[in-house]
């Protein structure tokens, strides 16, 4: 049986005990968030709510959705998907103004109803499966309306509301009143975003920084009467000119900013061929490594303070000598493939220009 199918069985079952028992739970003087009387915020979390229309969402014995009618003047709507819920709210509450409750599927009842200036869920949403609920939500609130949760949630539930449309403002960490007790239950304060052009995710987005998991540089092969250009790093390889690519530069202004810091040298754009890209990995991390070729220059290399490479010297292609860096190797070698420099493999693709 469908996970879904199996909660709404489950709670059909929990209201019928409750309308065999009588039960009706007291209206309480602010909103429950947690089981735990008396923890977490009112109904200010909500925002203006007077006159307003409020969706409750799991709506339950109604007690919720009475307050905020009762206290702060709402127009609440209580869904409810268990029948036999539902027939707990309205035989006790069916009288009180402001308040009605609806026997539904949230999703299918959104569909068809004018947008909700604010929606909340206490313990609820997580019975539903989020990917319909959330697109529900996205649809059934005006654009700014914020949507409250109350779960024992995962990350899980940021990265979703985030796909679906809403910005999370705040997520506030209930414990249990007994500090002995483990348990903890978060209230997510998200709200509906503007509606914005659609987009096609291949993942959930998250507003967290993505991990690193690829390094973008450069090497740059200078060429003079006496060879290639080569420099000795701190660990010992001989290596070109390069380094990492910065936010907004191009493959070019890295070459001649690097070029610059390491040896001294002055290079124009123009004077700059890109050669192509290599791919390869080391340690986990996708390397890819843009070859250059500088055709002109201006000074005469030489170590720079505070760099890692330095002892710059030309070295002749027929004499290359042995320690290479990898990266280097292989630009040398994408370049001239007759060269003999032995180096793991990478895959290279030579950009149009340079043929």
């Amino acid at each position: 049986m469908p996970a879904e199918d199996t909660n709404t069985r489950a709670w059909q079952i929990y209201g019928q005990r409750q309308l065999a028992r009588a039960h009706t739970p007291p209206i309480p003087d602010q909103l429950g968030w947690t089981p735990w009387e008396g923890i977490g915020p009112g109904a200010e979390v909500l925002g203006d709510i007077a006159g307003r229309r409020v969706l409750d969402i799991g709506s339950g014995a109604g007690h919720h959705a009475v307050h905020l009618a009762q206290a702060h003047g709402a127009r609440v709507t209580g869904i409810e998907l268990s029948p036999t819920r539902h027939e707990r709210a309205v035989s006790a509450h069916s009288d009180v103004d402001g308040v009605e409750f609806v026997q539904a599927d949230v999703t299918e009842y959104l569909a068809g109803a004018e947008p909700f200036d604010s929606a909340y869920a206490i313990g609820t949403l997580a019975f539903i499966d989020p990917h319909r609920s959330l697109l529900a939500l996205r649809g059934g609130l005006r654009p700014g309306a914020p949507l409250i949760l109350s779960l024992l949630a995962p990350q899980l539930w940021e990265d979703m509301l985030t796909e679906y449309g809403f910005r999370v403002e705040a997520i506030d960490l209930l414990p249990h009143p007994d500090n002995s007790a483990t348990v903890i239950q978060q209230l997510i304060r998200a709200r509906r975003l503007p509606a914005r052009p659609a987009r096609v995710s291949s993942r959930p987005r998250s507003t967290r920084a993505p991990a690193a998991h690829a390094a973008v540089g450069v090497g740059a092969i200078l060429l003079s009467e006496h060879g290639s250009l080569l420099g000795l790093h701190r660990r010992g390889t001989l290596e070109l000119p390069g380094g990492s690519l910065e936010a907004g530069e191009s493959f070019e202004d890295t070459v001649i900013r690097e070029l610059a810091k390491e040896t001294g040298l002055v290079a124009r754009a123009e004077d700059v061929g890109l050669l192509g890209t290599l791919v390869d990995h080391v340690d986990g991390v996708l390397r890819v490594t843009v070859g250059a070729l500088v055709h002109a220059w201006q000074g005469q290399p030489a170590t720079q303070p505070d760099e890692s490479v330095g002892d710059w010297a030309w070295y002749p292609l027929d004499q290359l000598p042995d320690g290479l860096f990898v990266c280097s190797a292989q630009i040398l070698t994408a370049w001239r493939p007759d060269l003999a420099i032995d180096h793991p493999p990478a895959h290279f693709t030579a950009f149009a220009s340079a043929k």
